[in-house]
């Protein structure tokens, strides 16, 4: 069949009396539309219900795939600056060691006591009571609370913090009040040192 003849049983054909049943007998064109309709729809539904699942199981993957970058860079970057890491343990391992060296012994607290005293008789600064609390045990330290009650004028309580910052054990001071006592024009220093020692299977 010619394309002329094929074109003119379209032209003839009369689409308001359709007959489903007598489909192979419809003008080759017309059957040719059709099913290039349904293999387009056809193509649709594969899209939708393939295709696009496969799209968003490669979104997935990119998203895999950059987290899995990042952590490479990142290992990347660890593996390049090991020794630098190695060498800042060392460093580390050393300052631990001194900063031990700065925590008093229980022998050594007695001496410890004294001086605290002697600061605060350097200070001008009278010191009434000086009184160990009880131990506070944390993880890796034992805390050693020290009662301080002292008196004298604003130079002196601080002339006597800036020489307990300065001794070499590590001795931190807390919970301080400081009141005018009327009759002397003195002041009252009540204050909390704390030092520390390291903690031993024995704790």
């Amino acid at each position: 069949m010619s394309l002329t003849e094929s074109l003119q049983q379209v032209k003839n054909f009369e689409f308001g009396e359709l007959d489903y049943d007598g489909i192979g007998v419809w003008p080759l064109p017309i059957r040719l539309f059709l099913f290039a309709l349904a293999f387009a729809l056809v193509l649709s539904g594969a899209y939708y219900f393939h295709i696009k699942e496969l799209d968003a199981e490669l979104d997935v993957v990119k998203g895999k795939e950059i987290q899995l970058k990042q952590q490479f860079e990142e290992k990347a970057f660890q593996a390049a600056n090991l020794e630098s890491y190695r060498e800042q343990m060392v460093e580390v391992e050393k300052l631990f060691n001194v900063m031990l060296a700065q925590l008093p012994s229980d022998t050594e607290v007695p001496g410890l006591l004294e001086d605290i005293t002697e600061i605060g008789s350097g200070s001008s600064l009278d010191i009434t009571t000086i009184s160990l609390l009880p131990e506070k045990a944390a993880e890796f330290y034992v805390e050693l609370p020290i009662k301080i009650v002292a008196m004298g004028d604003y130079h002196d309580v601080s002339a006597f913090a800036s020489g307990v910052a300065g001794l070499p054990r590590i001795v931190t001071l807390h919970n301080y009040s400081l009141t005018s006592d009327g009759k002397s024009g003195m002041q009252r220093l009540e204050i909390e040192a704390k030092t520390y020692r390291y903690k031993t299977q024995d704790d």
